[in-house]
């Protein structure tokens, strides 16, 4: 026996066709959207104070194309796209139903929302007490509520704030019965949740090898064919762009995670027991899985309106461009001083791009005042000015703080058609103090052999991304042999003298030798999340590129 589940959104803003594509593309039993991210609760808190829906709209615009083609074939529809107000975004589906002449049966889940609680606010990262008032506070939620609401009969679910791999949990908890205690099953759910979670991220898109992806432009999004005992398969559907590999499903499991413990309130899934295996063309096995007992807290996901902010960016050409910087950040702060705002972030780019930032509780600094006195040097600075930003009022800018919450103290509720649906209460066990497990292969190479110098990249894999006020940066190669090498070449010192800005971060380093892979934590790089980040590449999506094109030297013999 086989669950299909089917992603058509990996973010708030993916291919709006996506849904008709899942739809109509082949056989499935559940679509899946993830519309959330860290920012994306923070966007949808700013358009609730303007008067707006809280949840995502472009869901409802997906939906009106399949909903009918949905109910005629008892493909169930499950998404986080109620963000904010999931009974919002449930009444919207009846609204949007009613005017097709269908009649879903639509539940919603909620719970997640801990806004006004009374809530322990130290930063689970930095240790930091959060003095502001919260705007949002989200807690993560599993797959439980989902599966309560499929099993009351719902064809539409509607969540809050849940883990993303919840979209694919719920679904396997109502389709093959799982207890709490099932560990291995919930956590192969999980992995494969993970997977599938970013939509074309897992079928070729934002690959490091995007040379052997055929057809991109026209990316397939991705299938988890999942089997009763949480092992599955990734697939797509057939005639789509794309391709599902052993490389590009490594490259999405090393996506946006830190130690080889995947904490989530369902179960901790071990990421050093996959085991991943070639099943055909388009097709790879994820099976090997084990779980461990959820810890005993729920992280929340608290942001706060911290102050204003604004940025402008000056072009520099020809010679002497550091002596160019120096002159313009001397003519702006003689015209505003720079002790006057309470941030200032000042970057240098490759390519001559003076990127400066400011931020401060008053709004008229940090607008015009500021980008009216940067434009002011234009006929009194260096030679060869002009900008790529306009003169212009700053943006109220958020703040994402992580917290945790003892998880008995949040209660999801499931409300179907109107009505309150029971959910089974799981059982936790704090599980969060016991240690990664850590294996490192003996380097299989010697160190006097012949090395090729060339970039890393032409031999590894590289994908990072944002977690919080942290970056994420996954590397791995296609074997034992090259992951040896790698291993014990690529220390966190190595990581810092191959790309310096990193120089002054605390980094922790991974090990999944399953998949061939390291890790890496950047602890601090983004600041205090991406909103708040000054950093031109405020999600670190870049870093693993930039890492991939520096220069190693190789052993020869990897290079066959």
């Amino acid at each position: 026996m086989t669950l299909r589940i089917a992603n058509c959104s990996g973010f708030y803003g993916d291919r709006l066709s996506a849904a008709r594509e899942m739809v109509e593309g082949g056989p499935i039993d559940v679509l899946t959207g993830d519309w959330l991210a860290e920012l994306t609760m923070l966007i949808l808190a700013g358009n609730r104070l303007k008067g707006r829906p809280g949840y995502a709209p472009t869901f409802l615009t997906q939906l009106e194309e399949v909903l009918g083609t949905c109910l005629d074939n008892g493909i169930k529809i499950v998404t986080n796209a109620g963000g904010l107000d999931p009974a919002g975004c449930a009444a919207a589906v009846h609204e949007l139903a009613a005017r097709l002449g269908l009649s879903p049966r639509v539940a919603h889940v909620t719970g997640d929302d801990l806004t006004g609680r009374d809530l322990d606010l130290t930063n689970a990262d930095t240790g930091e007490q959060l003095a502001a008032t919260p705007l949002t506070a989200n807690a993560y939620l599993g797959g439980r509520p989902i599966a309560a609401a499929l099993s009351a009969g719902a064809d539409v679910v509607v969540t809050g704030r849940v883990t993303d791999a919840a979209l694919v949990t719920g679904p396997g908890i109502w389709r093959y019965g799982w207890q709490p205690g099932d560990l291995d099953p919930l956590a192969g759910s999980v992995v494969a949740g993970h997977i599938i979670e970013c939509g074309c991220q897992a079928t070729g898109g934002n690959y490091a090898f995007f040379q052997d992806v055929p057809d991109l432009a026209h990316c397939g999004f991705p299938i988890a064919e999942l089997h009763a005992d949480g092992s599955s398969v990734i697939t797509k559907h057939p005639r789509t762009g794309g391709l599902v590999s052993i490389g590009t499903v490594t490259a999405q499991l090393v996506y946006e995670i830190a130690g080889p413990r995947y904490l989530g309130p369902d179960v901790v899934a071990r990421f050093d027991t996959i085991t991943l295996s070639d099943d055909g063309p388009d097709r790879v096995r994820v099976s090997g899985v084990r779980g461990e007992p959820p810890p005993g807290t729920l992280k929340v996901a608290v942001n706060y309106l911290a102050g204003y902010r604004n940025t402008m960016t000056l072009v520099l050409t020809g010679l002497d461009i550091e002596a160019k910087a120096r002159v313009a950040e001397e003519a702006i702060w003689a015209r505003v001083p720079k002790e006057s705002f309470d941030s200032v972030d000042v970057t240098l780019a490759d390519g001559g791009l003076l990127r400066i930032t400011v931020m401060d509780a008053d709004q008229r600094r940090a607008g015009r005042a500021f980008s009216s006195a940067v434009v002011e040097t234009g006929l009194a600075g260096y030679p060869g000015f002009y900008g790529l930003t306009p003169p212009g009022n700053a943006s109220p800018y958020g703040v994402y703080w992580p917290v945790l919450v003892p998880a008995a103290e949040v209660r999801a509720q499931v409300f179907l058609d109107g009505d309150e649906v029971p959910v089974p209460v799981g059982v936790s066990a704090a599980a969060d103090s016991e240690p990664d497990v850590v294996r490192r292969p003996p380097s299989r190479l010697s160190t006097d052999q012949p090395t090729v110098r060339l970039p890393l990249g032409r031999l590894a894999g590289a994908r990072s991304g944002d977690k919080g006020g942290n970056a994420n940066l996954g590397v791995w190669v296609d074997t034992a042999e090259r992951y040896g090498w790698l291993a014990t070449y690529l220390t966190t010192d190595r990581l810092k003298e191959l790309l310096p800005d990193l120089v002054t971060h605390r980094i922790t380093r991974y090990e999944l030798p399953n998949l061939h892979a390291l890790n890496f934590v950047v602890h601090g790089l983004l600041g205090r999340g991406v909103a708040a980040s000054p950093r031109m590449d405020p999600q670190a999506k870049a870093l693993g590129e930039q890492l991939r094109a520096q220069p190693v030297d190789v052993p020869a013999t990897l290079l066959a």
